[in-house]
């Protein structure tokens, strides 16, 4: 889930909203990752997705690093697009991978974006449309979704109608929105009454499943955890490497695109480096900056620059730095 900061608008057109979606197009695919559901609302964005072979964090920094850009750039604005870091939520595919598909894609209705759920079966900002066939979005992995309602796809989008149809009168469910088995029972009054029994039960607000489920993930991440020092390493060295290689290639040192130095080369440069690091590495912008020793908002800005020279200049970002 993300959200506009303090609570405004992220798409004012639908200039806007085809450019988010193509920037998932692009994404999406790259980095193998599978998406199920998705709905564009006029502050916020929701979004269902199995990650491939890129972390999440990578795969939403691509999107919405560029997407907060290019905004920016079209209404003339500056400054932070969206409301801290994206919501994330853990997900037990059974019981809740239908119900959150359903969920999501009934957000437009529940708005009153659309009149009704025939207005809704066409709706072109959500990921409904295409599973009624009424949308052509070849990254939305509608396939797997069919599959779980009829082998045949009329079938399936009939079964898979009804289900959604089913779903109106729901409302909003709290018990979607996080924290697995305390949602689920309906509180933290239930939570401390389970505890009093002889079971234990784990719970976590950023994991939507059973007591088991959330303790196997719990467990799983301990030892990730425990060594954050080496994660910590990692991004150091690869943007120290990508700024020796872009250097080298405008014929500068590594010294001279850190150094703060203001001329047209070098400030090319750090818009290059700026671009690549972001854009096609999903680095965040906290650390290209303290690489380059510029602020954020320096990098933003040569994030859209960056693209602008690759463009002029014809340059590839594979040959750039192979």
């Amino acid at each position: 889930m993300v959200r506009g900061l303090e609570g405004r608008k992220i798409f004012s057109s639908n200039t806007d909203r085809r450019d988010l979606v193509g920037r998932f197009a692009s994404v999406v695919p790259e980095t193998e990752a599978r998406v199920y559901a998705w709905s564009l609302m006029p502050n916020h964005f929701h979004l269902l997705v199995r990650t491939g072979r890129m972390r999440l964090s990578s795969i939403m920094r691509k999107i919405l690093t560029g997407y907060a850009v290019s905004f920016n750039s079209r209404h003339k604005r500056l400054g932070h697009l969206f409301q801290n870091r994206y919501k994330s939520i853990l997900v037990e595919e059974e019981p809740y991978l239908l119900e959150l598909v359903r969920y999501i894609h009934l957000n437009p209705l529940r708005a009153g974006l659309v009149a009704g759920i025939e207005e809704l079966d066409s709706y072109p900002w959500s990921g409904h449309a295409v599973l009624m066939g009424k949308g052509d979005h070849s990254w939305q992995d509608s396939e797997y979704i069919l599959t779980q309602f009829a082998r045949r796809v009329e079938q399936a989008r009939r079964a898979y109608w009804e289900f959604v149809l089913a779903g109106i009168d729901q409302g909003r469910r709290d018990d979607l929105v996080g924290g697995g088995l305390v949602r689920s029972v309906g509180g933290w009054k239930q939570v401390k009454a389970l505890r009093r029994g002889r079971e234990k039960w784990s719970y976590d607000e950023r994991i939507l499943g059973s007591g088991d489920f959330v303790r196997s993930i719990l467990d799983e991440a301990k030892p990730k955890e425990a060594s954050t020092g080496f994660r910590d390493k990692v991004p150091s060295r690869a943007i120290d490497s990508l700024i020796e290689v872009l250097a080298s290639r405008l014929h500068l040192s590594s010294t001279e695109v850190t150094g703060g130095g203001r001329w047209r080369r070098v400030i090319e440069a750090r818009s290059l480096i700026s671009y690549v690091a972001v854009r096609e590495y999903g680095m965040s912008l906290t650390e290209v900056s303290r690489a380059l020793g510029v602020s954020k908002q320096s990098i933003l800005r040569g994030v859209e620059r960056g693209e602008r020279v690759l463009r002029e200049k014809g340059w590839r970002v594979k040959e750039l730095i192979a």
